[in-house]
């Protein structure tokens, strides 16, 4: 596995105990379909009258600033694509009763010894 994607998946598994951490259950991880592929796939339980809600995450680590924050590399194109695939997900995993789908972005920043984790909650 090349350097950027031993990388990539390290910062993927931070960011998926960051949200068990959190008592949301991660349901996919690297979820591939022929259209593309979701980086993270959670779900935040239900709360007493609230419905459960599918947490679409998208991962971007970074080792440094000079390409930007990860979640500037989530432009309107990469949201298009990334409803898409929920879009596909969520028809493969029907659910039970009513959920709530939300997108996020993760910035993760290595800096040589630990991960840096930044969640922006519901992004688009």
């Amino acid at each position: 596995m090349a350097r950027h994607q031993a990388l990539g998946a390290a910062g993927e598994a931070a960011v998926a105990s960051w949200y068990e951490r959190r008592g949301l259950e991660v349901l996919d991880r690297n979820w591939r379909c022929s259209e593309g592929e979701l980086d993270l796939v959670v779900n935040r339980p239900r709360a007493v009258g609230a419905r459960d809600c599918v947490v679409f995450c998208e991962v971007k680590t970074r080792t440094g600033a000079r390409h930007g924050i990860g979640a500037e590399a989530v432009d309107h194109r990469k949201r298009r694509r990334l409803r898409q695939l929920a879009s596909v997900w969520l028809a493969a995993h029907p659910a039970s009763g009513p959920r709530d789908v939300r997108f996020d972005v993760a910035s993760v920043d290595w800096d040589g010894r630990g991960f840096a984790i930044s969640v922006i909650e519901s992004a688009f």
